[in-house]
């Protein structure tokens, strides 16, 4: 495949390594050729690069293989996996979940994308539904314009809310930017 057709959550074999792409962007510079620029982790040290490529450059791109999975719980020892076909469980590092950590809720379904055998990363849904743990109380002359406040969530990530959201509320998030949606 050409550089210029990858995307965004590819995994892509480069140096002898896999890597996941974490973000394209491509670029046609005024008299000069066109090249992508890609943010590229390495899935076996973790490690952030960015590289760019001739548009027309050759890459080598993997399958991953996607498998339902139901998130168990956390502990010490990693985030618990279970897979829904065969009831079998995997266990994953902080640093291999990531920030999906922020969205993870205990027997939440999700699939696990893995490459022989190996797991990769997680795709979540693009809203997840979350509870209020904590939250400031607003004061009542801040309804003036559209203000936000800090709330900390059941999964322990904090975003911005509106002032009208208080402890308890039930809200979506958007996975892929972390912000806010609406109320349940």
């Amino acid at each position: 495949m050409q550089a210029n057709d990858l995307r965004r959550g590819m995994a892509i074999i480069y140096n002898k390594e896999l890597y996941l792409v974490l973000d394209f962007t491509h670029y046609t510079p005024g008299n000069k050729r066109a090249f992508v620029q890609l943010t590229m982790k390495s899935v076996r040290t973790g490690k952030i690069l960015q590289n760019k490529f001739s548009s027309t450059e050759e890459m080598e791109v993997t399958h991953l293989e996607p498998k339902k999975m139901q998130f168990l719980y956390k502990d010490r020892d990693g985030f618990h996996f279970m897979r829904l076909e065969d009831y079998q469980t995997i266990s994953l590092s902080e640093e291999t979940v990531g920030t999906a950590k922020n969205y993870l809720k205990e027997n939440m379904d999700l699939e696990i994308e893995f490459h022989e055998e190996r797991p990769v990363s997680i795709e979540l849904p693009k809203q997840v539904t979350l509870k209020v743990t904590s939250s400031p109380p607003w004061i009542k002359g801040d309804s003036v314009s559209n203000n936000m406040k800090p709330a900390m969530l059941e999964t322990g990530m904090q975003i911005q809310v509106p002032i009208f959201i208080d402890e308890g509320t039930v809200i979506r998030v958007n996975t892929e930017t972390g912000e806010y949606i609406g109320r349940e």
